[in-house]
């Protein structure tokens, strides 16, 4: 009879560990290849007066890029 009268709470939702920890540094990590990858293939190939706009449009129109694709998200 005391059985019947238990309150019974559920627990809070918890993401698993996967999403709580591996997914943002596997996302941090792919960024940032990104983001190096461009810089530094638009420094190598430097082009004859550029200077340091051609990295810069390099790293905006990756970020440009990514939050197209990736908008949605």
């Amino acid at each position: 009879r005391e059985l019947l009268h238990m309150e019974v709470k559920a627990e809070a939702w918890r993401p698993p560990w996967y999403e709580r920890h591996v997914q943002p540094c596997v996302a941090e990590l792919l960024g940032s290849a990104l983001f190096i990858f461009t810089g530094v293939l638009a420094a190598v190939e430097q082009a004859g007066g550029a200077g340091r706009l051609q990295p810069a449009l390099a790293h905006g129109l990756a970020l440009g890029a990514a939050g197209a694709v990736l908008g949605d998200v």
